[in-house]
């Protein structure tokens, strides 16, 4: 993936203006009579190219484009060119829902900007209290930031998610500020955050065309990458439990030729969630599907026709 995300090696990345290209937000309008004319005019155009395009089926050099229509289960979805922001096809993509586990990209983003690989965190007491799902980390152990950042974003600790907050922010209260800050400053306008892990719908919200815009960005820091493509990672700790091994639950990874990331979710409400890309031939694709039952099938086919798309 290397210099296609142009890499940060440490400290913010320098965002650009567009980090996505725009999807039109529907909205109904009183038309004046100037811009009536206009529309007609346009229409007349359409017309003239849908006609002209007809024309041109019958010209065997020229292949039809596959349909930009897949039926999916999800409630909302996007796929993207990462590399030049191109959004290739949308479904719903500005619609507001809970996003669970994909919570944990921005975590992983704001974190990353704060803590050096080799940071020795401390776990709070409060960090072993989170609800379900966590890796089991023990009041007062040291742990290495790099450790942690695989739990966060492989086996989704809820725990990993806290501890990383507190090392970075020193409350989880200034840490959920710094992830709306850094969603306001991309330009993630259907983005709200109310805790480092997902794990509480109520108030956590995003978007599919959100969630791509800020992969995109937080693919361009290497240690982000090198987590999210990893498989399965086995971690030296300390005694008395030796070693931990890592399974990442993206359905991908393996399966469907290219795939390095990202990022899988979950809870009641969300239903299931998948941020996924792939890379081939130095082309790399991101896929966002929120709330679908079908998730890892419907992925696949997102980043197929992604791919089949020109850039």
């Amino acid at each position: 993936m290397g210099a296609t995300f142009g890499d940060v090696e440490e400290g913010r990345p320098r965002v650009p203006t567009g980090v996505l290209t725009p999807v039109v937000r529907r909205g109904r309008r009183r038309l004046g009579p100037a811009v009536a004319l206009l529309v007609v005019a346009v229409a007349a155009g359409v017309v003239a190219v849908i006609l002209v395009r007809r024309h041109e089926r019958t010209r065997p050099a020229h292949a039809a484009r596959k349909p930009l229509r897949p039926r999916l289960g999800a409630r909302a979805a996007i796929v993207i060119d990462a590399g030049s922001g191109h959004v290739l096809w949308a479904l719903h993509p500005h619609r507001r829902l809970a996003v669970a586990s994909t919570t944990k990209i921005m975590t992983a983003y704001v974190a990353l900007q704060q803590l050096p690989r080799d940071t020795i965190v401390t776990v709070s007491p409060a960090v072993t209290r989170v609800p379900l799902v966590k890796e089991g980390l023990r009041p007062h152990e040291r742990v290495r930031a790099w450790k942690l950042f695989h739990g966060l974003l492989m086996f989704s600790g809820n725990d990993d998610a806290l501890a990383l907050a507190i090392a970075s922010a020193g409350t989880r209260r200034a840490f959920v500020a710094d992830m709306n800050d850094h969603a306001r400053e991309l330009g993630l306008r259907d983005t709200h955050f109310s805790s480092p892990s997902g794990v509480i719908d109520l108030g956590n919200y995003s978007s599919a065309w959100d969630l791509a815009a800020l992969t995109r960005v937080a693919l361009r820091n290497p240690r982000f990458r090198r987590v999210v493509r990893t498989r399965i990672a086995h971690i030296a700790w300390s005694a008395p439990t030796f070693e931990k091994v890592y399974v990442n639950k993206n359905p991908l990874l393996g399966t469907y030729p290219g795939a390095n990331g990202v990022k899988t979710g979950w809870t009641t409400l969300a239903g299931h969630c998948l941020v996924a890309s792939a890379t081939r031939h130095g082309r790399t694709i991101v896929a966002v599907l929120l709330h679908d039952g079908n998730v890892a099938a419907d992925a696949r086919r997102l980043l197929d026709l992604g791919f089949a798309t020109a850039p």
